[in-house]
């Protein structure tokens, strides 16, 4: 017999779906997790710190991967419920927490990227149209942090016509509105010129549709070659990540780089927080208001 959903949980998936514009899949993954925990121990709402710790056995054959989604969900809700007065307390410091942190992408230095865009630029330069491309993808990708997906499958209509950004939609369907660069727009106008007409897709594929994620990987691996990287350093997820780790030691916005990537969760964004500890300290010294008192 399927349970009643207690009022805080819709009321902490309502508040997911409106404030943070999650999916569909997105709050059922949430509440699948919510109702989960709330068989093991009982009503949620009510629950105590002994009966959060009782989790740790019951998800203790679960990956690291899963038990941290799941702990990420109760944290959420719990903190959801004493931000809007519903409890005094949050129990959720007896969560089980995973055995190991979720394994780091690959990093590209700021020369290797400097050596990669070195090389594109030098190639697109003598004007062929896959030497265009390969520039226009990789300023998307470093530039823009894009998915390989969203990249590979960009509709021409998401080009801009006097806006400088891109209407992507990303996981689950939700489209964000992602900044391109003045380098990025001179790249595309470039390869559209060469492009020629036909298709809906920005980067079509020779046999109908678009380019595959498979070939975009191909191609990045030979451009990593040719600029004498090692071509198994470099990926789209590897340069993303690059993307993201970069804008956070140039001082962005945890939040606003949770926007650029299109992350539903702020704990997912987190991971890229792993920049230098000297640089967290200077930025401590230098911005902080005690700093220059």
């Amino acid at each position: 017999m399927k349970a009643t959903a207690e009022p805080a949980v819709e009321g902490f998936l309502a508040m997911l779906a409106a404030q943070r514009g999650a999916a569909a899949n997105t709050l059922a993954a949430y509440r699948r997790d919510l109702a989960g925990a709330a068989e093991a121990i009982g009503p949620l709402e009510r629950a105590t710190t002994d009966q959060i710790a009782k989790l740790g056995t019951v998800w203790a054959d679960l990956a690291p991967s899963s038990l941290s989604r799941k702990s990420s969900a109760l944290r959420q809700f719990f903190g959801f419920m004493v931000d809007e007065g519903m409890r005094a307390d949050d129990p959720s410091s007896a969560l089980p927490r995973p055995r190991a942190r979720r394994p780091l992408p690959r990093l590209l230095s700021h020369e290797q990227v400097a050596a990669l865009f070195l090389t594109a630029e030098s190639e697109a330069a003598g004007g062929e149209p896959e030497k265009r491309r390969m520039l226009a993808l990789l300023e998307l990708l470093y530039g823009s942090g894009l998915r390989a997906t969203e990249l590979v499958s960009l509709p021409l209509a998401a080009i801009p016509r006097d806006a400088p950004f891109l209407t992507i939609a990303g996981k689950g369907g939700v489209q964000r509105m992602v900044p391109i660069s003045t380098r990025a727009i001179k790249a595309l106008s470039d390869w559209l010129l060469a492009r020629g007409k036909g298709g809906r897709f920005v980067f079509p594929s020779p046999r109908g549709g678009h380019l595959s994620r498979v070939r975009l990987f191909q191609l990045l691996r030979d451009l990593a070659l040719r600029a004498g990287i090692d071509p198994v350093k470099v990926s789209p997820h590897v340069l993303r990540h690059a993307f993201a780790t970069h804008l956070l030691e140039g001082g962005a916005d945890l939040r606003v780089l949770q926007t650029l990537l299109g992350h539903a969760d702020i704990a997912t964004t987190q991971i890229y927080t792993h920049v230098d500890a000297s640089r967290l300290v200077a930025l401590v010294n230098q911005r902080h208001p005690l700093a220059r008192s």
